[in-house]
């Protein structure tokens, strides 16, 4: 209390006067300054249309209010590939005050339904590509939520909405859902707040240089994280969104002409696409990349170098808002060799910065030393780690025993205290008692000139329990036998992590590019023909 009796905040601030320095922190506020500061440039080109800061912001505005009058307070589902609508989603949907669902493009009507009924969502805006998923989706439902189609609906909604923004109290309430893969079950409701997403766009923004002349071209779905946050991050630097509704090689390298692209972000097979497309050429100014999914391979850095790319490597889970972690490049490491810095590009890094240090966890709950060689899970806590899962408190539990989320994936500290990926928990090979990374094998398989990229899996082996098997995609033109492959891989690492069979094929992947594992795994184990889809 003071002298006057008046409440006071433990630092000696009345207070009445708290508000003055406190202001609850949420990612829509970016477009609120952009428009007020860079209201004339351009911030949204999609197709041949394109929209200021001051548009997009007057339009966010009014589907915000058109969706405020329908939805209940209810989720609003969003199921659009990258366009316009899914960044005017990311501002209109929170500011009406309901909770984005960003659906995955690449589903089917079951999962669809399942994400629609789980997160109890009141509207679905979608766009006309997915109209028969959609009925499909719909109708399997009781209570089948409103649907606004993109187009004339949904520009409807826009004329009619009463301009409206509604900020949240609590800097920690819910702001999106995302759901996870669901490979082995139903997916999960990942719960985002405001105050996480608001902080890793901003490190997003920090940590890949954006600023007001950057370019941003949308490689890696929207859906996805959102975006990895930088629907909110490239609007934060008041940068321009290029959308790109498909991922076509030829119409990337067509946009980085004709805009100027300076960033793009995605899996590392995307990289591999851009990198072999037949349109591919030496950029004239350098184009940033964040890559991450997957450990990219020492060949694909090399190649993206070639062409004038900078590839930073990112590490992150649905769970973690996207990248948690970053390959922070140190001036240090300009000085060593094409080889040495390909390998030291290709490890995960550290923790972001706004995200706290960065645990690799031992079997009996001890911190691995940091000497390279000795393995743990990786363990994450942090302002960019989520709510919880939706409904679901004991998964939430399960995940974070001690107040450290555990991510499942296998890896070392480094003296210098980076880390690096070692393994998904469920993709170490265990070969006659010993371990092998499936990671490790798939570089040094990616290191071949005629590999576009690789997957390594355990299969059955009545000798060893089980083996590692390669499945190999070759680039356009290229050839290379079972036997080549086996001697490259043999000639770089301990020859019993070689793979013992190599499958040429064309791997099964997820709508952002990451390799689905567990797909040949099935395959495999099930006892059925290694070659997908024979």
């Amino acid at each position: 209390m003071t002298d006057s009796g008046v409440a006071t905040h433990p630092a000696g601030v009345p207070a009445d006067l708290m508000s003055l320095s406190y202001e609850p922190l949420t990612p829509t506020a970016y477009l609120d300054r952009a428009a007020a500061s860079h209201g004339t440039r351009t911030a949204v080109v999609d197709g041949d249309r394109s929209w200021t800061y001051a548009e997009l912001h007057e339009r966010c505005r009014k589907l915000a209010g058109g969706l405020a009058a329908i939805h209940g307070g209810r989720p609003v589902a969003v199921l659009v590939p990258n366009t316009h609508v899914g960044l005017e989603a990311a501002f209109g949907v929170p500011w009406s005050g309901a909770a984005l669902v960003a659906v995955n493009t690449r589903l089917s009507a079951g999962e669809v339904a399942y994400i629609l009924e789980h997160a109890n969502a009141s509207v679905l805006v979608h766009d006309p590509d997915f109209d028969e998923l959609v009925a499909d989706a719909l109708g399997r439902l009781d209570s089948p939520p409103q649907v606004v189609r993109v187009g004339d609906d949904y520009e409807r909604l826009i004329t009619w909405g009463e301009p409206t923004a509604v900020t949240p109290d609590d800097e920690r309430a819910l702001l999106s859902i995302n759901y996870t893969s669901g490979t082995t079950g139903n997916p999960k409701g990942v719960m985002y707040h405001h105050r996480g997403a608001y902080l890793q766009a901003l490190s997003m923004a920090g940590h890949t240089g954006l600023t007001p002349s950057s370019v941003h071209l949308w490689t890696l779905p929207m859906f996805h994280c959102n975006g990895w946050c930088f629907p909110w991050a490239v609007t934060a630097a008041a940068a321009t969104h290029v959308c790109l509704p498909r991922v076509e090689p030829a119409r990337i390298w067509e946009l980085i002409r004709g805009h100027g692209v300076t960033h793009l972000n995605g899996a590392p097979t995307v990289l591999s696409m851009i990198a072999y497309a037949p349109e591919a050429h030496t950029v004239q100014t350098p184009v940033k990349v964040a890559t991450g999914g997957a450990p990219p391979s020492p060949a694909i850095l090399r190649r993206m170098a070639e062409l004038g790319f900078e590839v930073t490597h990112l590490y992150g889970l649905t769970e973690t808002f996207g990248p948690a972690m970053i390959c922070d490049w140190q001036p240090e490491w300009n000085n060593l060799d094409e080889d040495a810095q390909a390998r030291m590009k290709a490890r995960q890094g550290v923790g972001n910065m706004i995200a706290c240090a960065v645990r690799v966890i031992t079997d009996d709950g001890s911190d691995a030393p940091a000497d390279g060689q000795t393995t743990g899970q990786i363990a994450l806590r942090g302002n960019n780690v989520m709510l919880g899962y939706l409904k679901d408190e004991q998964a939430t539990r399960d995940a974070a025993p001690d107040g450290w989320f555990r991510t499942g994936d296998i890896g070392v500290m480094h003296p210098d205290g980076y880390v690096e990926l070692r393994d998904r928990s469920k993709d170490v090979i265990i070969s006659g008692g010993e371990n092998i990374a499936s990671v490790e094998v798939e570089q040094a398989i990616a290191d071949h000139p005629a590999v576009l990229e690789a997957a390594v899996i355990a299969v059955p082996d009545e000798r060893w329990g089980e083996v590692p098997a390669a499945y190999v995609t070759l680039r356009e033109g290229a050839s290379a036998t079972e036997q080549e492959i086996v001697e490259h891989v043999r000639a770089r690492l301990a020859r019993f992590k070689a793979p013992k069979s190599v499958t040429f094929t064309e791997l099964p992947k997820t709508s952002t590019g990451k390799i689905q594992k567990f797909v040949l795994r099935d395959a495999a184990w099930s006892g059925r023909d290694r070659r997908i889809g024979s």
